[in-house]
């Protein structure tokens, strides 16, 4: 097991990472979301021992990281580099003698990075996506117990995705502690156990992925086009059983349970409101990131304008 007591990292004045605490158990997979800027590589980085924290404590197994060997943790870089001029099986072979892996370990990266035949080629010669299985073949060919892998899907097709998918299920299932950061949150939803979102560098929330899937049916979008915008209809739909509701020109914004949008629609009919027509709208992942972000610029109102997407 993973444990983050008070993480902080400090570069010069600038705080990447403030008093971050989470558990990733084993048999577990939790991914960090958050946009460019909110400290999951960093947060990545310092588990992996390339940066040391300002503050705070990194425990696997009870112990500091510090006090133990690297062999417990397989490292995914967001950004991978190999020398041009050797083959992707030379790389490969290179990495195992360096963490002194049998011939089967080499065989199983060729398995896990299904190089097409490329293999025997410079890496100079691959494709971003080519690049990418690569790294992730290296990063998994040894069996450790913990998986630290920051941005793995980037630059993949389709196929090396649900491939990578597959063997991170395999890998979870086998017990192994497995932390992702992502931007393909449709991925994240599928994958993940447990998500940490991150916000300008602090944890703003923490949650089994139901918790997110519960909140997203709860929170679904109602666009409806009123024949006549009246400003007792958003009562209406409140009373119905809306969140929220709100008029923009001739158009009611309702959020609301998926289960109460009928029942809405027919009370503002009930109402005496004609409706013109009317949309749904499933929310995502990415919303409920949405949500902790408006929090967060709503508690420190001189930050808001700071970061993004």
């Amino acid at each position: 097991m993973i444990q983050l007591r008070g993480l902080t990292k400090q570069f010069g004045t600038f705080t990447a990472v403030k008093d971050v605490s989470f558990d990733a158990p084993p048999g577990e997979i939790l991914a960090l979301i958050g946009p460019n800027g909110s400290g999951k590589s960093t947060i990545m980085k310092c588990i992996a021992g390339l940066i040391a924290p300002t503050g705070g404590k990194i425990l696997v197994n009870g112990k500091s990281i510090t006090e133990q060997k690297r062999d417990w943790l397989s490292y995914l870089p967001q950004k991978v580099n190999f020398s041009e001029n050797l083959t992707g099986r030379e790389v490969i072979n290179f990495y195992a003698r360096l963490r002194k892996l049998s011939p089967d370990f080499t065989k199983r990266a060729l398995t896990i990075s299904n190089l097409n035949g490329f293999g025997n080629r410079p890496v100079g010669q691959y494709s971003s996506g080519m690049l990418q299985r690569l790294g992730i073949a290296v990063a998994l060919m040894p069996d450790t117990q913990v998986l630290v892998l920051d941005e793995p899907t980037a630059s993949l097709d389709a196929d090396a995705v649900q491939h990578f998918c597959e063997f991170l299920g395999q890998a979870r299932s086998r017990g192994k502690t497995i932390i992702v950061s992502s931007h393909a949150l449709a991925e994240v939803e599928a994958l993940a156990d447990r998500v940490a979102i991150l916000v300008r560098g602090r944890l703003a929330a923490c949650e089994p992925i139901r918790y997110s899937r519960d909140w997203i049916a709860q929170h679904a979008l109602l666009r409806v086009t009123l024949a006549e915008a009246r400003e007792h209809v958003c009562e209406i739909a409140l009373c119905s059983g809306a969140i929220s509701a709100e008029i923009t020109g001739s158009e009611l914004v309702v959020t609301a349970p998926v289960d109460d949008r009928w029942r809405i629609l027919r009370a503002i009919e009930a109402g005496g409101v004609q409706i013109r027509r009317f949309s749904t709208e499933e929310l995502s992942l990415e919303s409920l990131y949405l949500r902790y972000k408006r929090e967060s610029n709503a508690d420190h109102p001189d930050r808001a304008a700071v970061g993004g997407l």
